[in-house]
């Protein structure tokens, strides 16, 4: 009878501690800038886990040398940590494990703090394959973590070299409400 008692209380405290993670988005906290226009709602939210390239190159001016974004590598974890996709590039590219992919062009980006990458907000070009994808219209990056330009040095000695910059990020796919 005791056991009953102690076993009701703590599901409802497990049931309570869950509950944030389905809680609703909300982009109140973000540069508008990156904030997708009203009249869309999230489809799925992801974390990107893994690196981003960086390769040395000449400034297009000549003036010198600088680190040049080469693209992402990374998967795309639900909420729960599960593996529901990859996002790699060039071209950006997100996709699930259902076989639906989406490539995306660049609205705007924001500061998200020192040594981090910039918010983002991209408008997706139309999906290919049927699945999660389908539809999707904006993704969001938020909650960034690291993948900033290498702080070794970019010059001639190295020219070509590439390095990669492990990151994280939440990736918020929205579609047309």
């Amino acid at each position: 009878m005791h056991i009953t008692t102690i076993a009701i209380p703590l599901s409802a405290l497990l049931l309570t501690a869950c509950a944030p993670m389905a809680a609703r988005y909300s982009q109140d906290a973000l540069p508008a800038t990156v904030q997708v226009p009203a009249g869309h709602q999230v489809a799925m939210q992801t974390v990107g886990v893994g690196k981003i390239a960086y390769e040395c190159k000449a400034k297009k001016d000549m003036s010198g040398h600088e680190w040049v974004f080469g693209g992402p590598d990374a998967v795309l974890n639900d909420r729960g940590g599960m593996q529901v996709g990859t996002y790699v590039g060039p071209p950006a590219t997100w996709a699930n494990r259902d076989g639906s992919a989406v490539t995306a062009t660049q609205v705007a980006v924001a500061p998200a703090g020192a040594g981090n990458i910039p918010y983002q907000l991209v408008k997706a070009n139309p999906a290919t394959g049927s699945g999660a994808m389908q539809g999707v219209s904006y993704i969001q990056r938020v909650a960034t973590q690291g993948g900033v330009t290498p702080m070794s040095a970019c010059s001639a000695s190295n020219l070509g070299a590439k390095q990669w910059v492990p990151y994280q990020a939440d990736y918020i796919f929205w579609k047309a409400a």
